[in-house]
């Protein structure tokens, strides 16, 4: 067995323990009393779980149409198979009556020991309608006292928000990281200016780096030279082929310290369901060829796995395995403030695992502890 540390490499001939859904201890295969019951896991990697922050969907149903407990359950199943063992479902732009909803149903699927359930994504509405994407403008709005109240309203696990920061009261911002959210920009039409302000309002992440968002020109660094030059902000990726070009990818790699850039799948319905079509307000949308797309073209989303889009990392991009598992599991719960409790295989954090051959095949997946049927 290959065992993943994250700074350390690949470590062999160790044993991890497990007790009470926690990692008690980790140590050298020889140390070990016979009495304890082992999984031979042969010439295997062992990996920490993966952390996907936006996930849409997934097994046949988006969160905004199943915005309960079921619905999150059905989501989370779906992409436990491809060894996303913790998730921040994320509901797209909606009327804050629907945000309430997601936000209650977070808070009930917590309380009842659903999973793999770290939080919630709210992606808008509080973007702008110069890069929409594939939102229904119609449900954009501004914040305010009520909006910032109610998203700093969830009791359990984080909260992700992504907004466009050009369009708000930076005063707004500051306040909902003071309450824990983690403030996100994306669907940003933002000057570098605006950018740069918003960063200094406690902006800490970017939302799909490149995609709806003002991209770096000669003159005009925009919300991509932003993201680029700062040293202390995260920036989520999508590596399908589709929503961004290698090269591109690639090059925001070398700019960015190390431990910056985070892999997510922006995943819909189709990733574990027989379908590969769907409804978004209405429109249809279709996934062929790995794009997931309106009639129109727009991309709406992806039919991204995150096991995927770990071996694009590392086939397309050139990373090593090692640092792709890193972008996939550390990285997002660094930046969720979550790496306390999941993100590597350490003592006294989750025992949330993935058996991963050398072909990167997903040969088992433990959630907690528990050893999960694929």
């Amino acid at each position: 067995m290959k065992l993943h540390q994250p700074n350390q490499g690949w470590l062999e001939d160790y044993v991890v323990i497990v007790k009470n859904k926690i990692i008690e201890a980790i140590v050298p295969l020889s140390d070990t009393h016979s009495s304890i019951p082992l999984h031979d896991l042969g010439g295997a990697y062992l990996t920490p779980g993966f952390f996907d922050t936006q996930v849409n969907g997934g097994g046949g149903v988006l969160f905004n149409d199943e915005t309960n407990v079921e619905g999150i359950a059905k989501i989370f199943d779906a992409h436990l198979q491809f060894g996303t063992t913790a998730i921040l479902p994320t509901l797209i732009s909606d009327d804050l009556s629907k945000v309430s909803t997601a936000l209650a149903s977070i808070d009930s699927a917590i309380e009842a020991g659903e999973v793999g359930i770290h939080g919630v994504h709210i992606e808008g509405p509080f973007i702008n309608p110069q890069r929409k994407g594939i939102h229904n403008q119609d449900k954009f709005r501004l914040l305010d006292k009520d909006s910032v109240k109610l998203l700093s309203s969830l009791k359990h696990g984080k909260l992700l928000l992504t907004v466009a920061p050009e369009l708000q009261n930076l005063a707004h911002l500051t306040s909902l990281a003071e309450e824990g959210v983690i403030v996100a920009a994306g669907h940003t039409a933002a000057t570098y200016p605006q950018m740069v302000a918003a960063l200094r309002s406690n902006v800490t992440c970017f939302t799909h780096l490149f995609n709806a968002m003002t991209p770096l020109a000669t003159r005009e660094p925009g919300v991509v030279g932003a993201a680029l030059e700062d040293i202390n902000s995260w920036v989520g990726v999508i590596v399908d082929g589709h929503h961004v070009h290698d090269s591109t990818l690639k090059i925001a790699l070398a700019v960015k310290p190390k431990g910056k850039v985070f892999l997510v799948t922006d995943a819909m319905s189709t990733v574990g369901d027989d379908k590969n079509w769907f409804t978004l307000d209405g429109q249809t949308i279709t996934c062929n060829g790995g794009m997931c797309a309106s009639e129109e073209g727009t991309l709406a989303g992806s039919c991204l796995d995150m096991l995927s889009a770990v071996k694009n990392t590392t086939v397309r991009l050139g990373v090593s395995f090692h640092e792709a598992v890193n972008m996939a599991s550390l990285y997002p719960a660094q930046m969720m403030g979550l790496d306390h409790a999941i993100g590597s295989i350490e003592v006294g954090k989750e025992a949330s695992m993935l058996a991963i051959d050398s072909e990167l095949s997903i040969t088992r997946i433990w959630v907690n502890g528990a050893l999960r049927s694929r």
